[in-house]
């Protein structure tokens, strides 16, 4: 297969098929930004119930809430809201990187972007595409058309990563232009100084989004399989550095553990979803390992 259709396998589509990426909203009542009226037992069809404000039309009144309560609320239809989707790709140099000349994490992150894209429209749930290194460089507006698919994938499959990049920067961007409350999902190697990607990440949520993170590297970055003398050329900038590759390894991998476990700890908190993978994990088993624990947890 060739350009973006490689990105998107019938056997994982068959199986993503079958799950629902939207069972967290609807179990804790979030969907599209809405939230679950809390008297429960009845009015179970509308998914919002807020207090009436002047200029609000009278017909949206609930009047069995008013009976309960003996105030104003609003109601909304619950078919009347849907999941807005965006899939956030990272567009850095580091992210073309493959030690095994195979698949890049790019390319992974496509694969998985594929994946969760398809699932949504199946949903019949809008999703866009944004992709970023030091500002956002492709934004394609949310659809659900089945045909937006592969219009998303052949930008994705047009694209190479390249240059430096300022994901927290991009985030907050990202968290001041996406009005509606949706999900984001974003797909990096987060290379980049942690703290200020987390207050990124802080801000999306602020805004009501709710968040996964993807967080991929190359399998020689999460095992380092190196020994001898090697040096190392960051990709980004002229820098090298030579070093005793068995010698620095425990160190190395000591780092990476604290590295990622900041980001466990620092999401969970934040109540979002962190999933760290590598490329020589099978991306269709990460995925499907994560949604099937995301539906298991709700």
């Amino acid at each position: 297969m060739v350009g973006a259709e490689k990105y998107l396998r019938p056997d994982v589509i068959r199986q993503v098929a079958r799950l629902d990426l939207r069972a967290k909203f609807i179990v804790e009542g979030f969907l599209s930004g809405l939230h679950a009226s809390p008297y429960h037992g009845f009015s179970v069809e509308f998914s919002e119930h807020r207090k009436y404000a002047p200029g609000d039309d009278l017909k949206d009144l609930d009047w069995n809430v008013y009976a309960k309560t003996d105030k104003y609320y609003l109601k909304k239809y619950q078919a009347e809201t849907n999941l807005t989707g965006y899939l956030l790709l990272d567009l850095s140099a580091s992210m073309d990187y493959t030690w095994r000349g195979e698949m890049t994490k790019f390319e992974y992150c496509i694969c998985l972007a594929a994946a969760l894209g398809y699932m949504m429209i199946h949903q019949q749930d809008p999703v866009g595409l944004i992709t970023f290194d030091t500002d956002i460089r492709t934004s394609l507006a949310p659809k659900s058309r089945r045909s937006h698919l592969a219009t998303m994938l052949g930008v994705l499959a047009g694209l190479k990563p390249t240059g430096p990049t300022d994901i927290a920067a991009c985030l907050h961007r990202v968290a001041g232009t996406v009005k509606n409350r949706g999900l984001i999902m974003l797909f990096s190697d987060l290379l980049a100084d942690p703290g200020p990607v987390l207050e990124g990440l802080h801000h999306l949520r602020h805004r009501g989004h709710e968040v996964i993170v993807f967080h991929v590297l190359d399998q020689a970055e999460a095992e380092f399989p190196f020994d001898g003398t090697v040096e190392f050329a960051d990709v980004e900038t002229p820098d090298t550095l030579t070093v005793d590759a068995r010698g620095i390894k425990d160190d190395y991998l000591s780092a990476l553990t604290e590295f990622r476990e900041r980001y466990r700890k620092d999401c969970a908190a934040a109540r979002i979803d962190y999933v760290p993978t590598h490329t020589g994990v099978s991306f269709d088993k990460a995925l499907l390992e994560y949604l099937m624990l995301r539906q298991s947890r709700f």
